[in-house]
C-alpha cells in the first residue's frame, strides 16, 4: 500500500522543466582596415556598429564583430586570417585594398592577397561579401581602372557578392567625411552600412 501511495504522489508531482541550451549566435565579421575599424569616429559609430543596429532592428539574430585595424594592407589581411577563422563566422565582409592603392603597391600583389583572403574564407565555409573602393583621380585613369577591376575579378572567380564602391552615395552628402578627406564620420559610416544591407540581408537567416 505504501509503495502505491508513493507512486501515486510521484505521478502527480510536476515534472522538472529543463531549458534547452541556447543556440550560439552566428557571427558576421567585418574584416578590413581603418574604414572598418572606425578610425577617427567615436566608439560605437563604425559601419559595423551600424550594421549591427540595422540587423537587430530587423529581427536578425547575428553578432557583428569588428576586426578592422587602421593602416592594414591586403598583406596584413592575409596574415590575420587566423583571427577570423577561429570565430567560424557565417559571413565575412572583406574590405581591403585602399592602403595598397594609396601606397602604390603592385596591383598583382594586392589582387593575389585579396584572392587568398576570399578563397581561404570560402574554403572554410564562410560566406563572403567583398567591398571595393576606388582611388583619387591623380592616380591616373588606367591605374584606377585596373584597381577597380581587381575587385570584380575576385568576386567573379569565387561568385561572391560585390559592393563595387563602399563610399557610393556618401561623398556627395555633406558631413559624411572627416577632415582628412578619407575616413567616414558617424553619418558616413551609417550610410556605408546602408550600402551593404541590400547585399548582406539575402545572405542571412531570421
Amino acid at each position: 500500500m505504501r509503495r502505491r501511495f508513493l507512486l501515486l504522489v510521484a505521478l502527480l508531482l510536476p515534472l522538472p522543466i529543463y531549458a534547452a541550451p541556447a543556440a550560439p549566435v552566428p557571427a558576421i565579421v567585418c574584416f578590413g582596415d581603418s574604414i572598418t575599424a572606425g578610425y577617427g569616429a567615436e566608439p560605437g559609430h563604425s559601419y559595423p556598429d551600424y550594421i549591427q543596429k540595422a540587423l537587430s532592428a530587423r529581427g536578425y539574430r547575428y553578432h557583428v564583430v569588428n576586426l578592422g585595424i587602421s593602416g592594414n594592407t591586403s598583406k596584413d589581411g592575409v596574415n590575420r586570417l587566423k583571427d577570423v577563422l577561429k570565430l567560424h563566422p557565417a559571413v565575412v565582409i572583406v574590405e581591403f585594398g585602399g592602403n595598397d592603392g594609396l601606397r602604390g603597391l603592385p596591383l598583382s600583389v594586392t589582387r593575389d592577397n585579396i584572392d587568398a583572403i576570399v578563397g581561404t574564407l570560402r574554403k572554410a565555409g564562410s560566406r563572403v561579401l567583398l567591398a571595393g573602393i576606388t582611388l583619387p583621380p591623380n592616380y591616373g585613369p588606367d591605374y584606377i581602372h585596373q584597381f577597380d577591376e581587381m575587385y570584380h575579378a575576385v568576386a567573379a572567380k569565387y561568385r561572391v557578392p560585390l559592393l563595387p564602391m563602399l563610399y557610393a552615395n556618401v561623398y556627395t552628402v555633406p558631413g559624411t567625411i572627416q577632415e582628412d578627406g578619407i575616413h567616414p564620420t558617424a553619418k558616413g559610416a551609417e550610410l556605408i552600412a546602408q550600402n551593404f544591407l541590400p547585399l548582406l540581408l539575402p545572405m542571412l537567416h531570421k
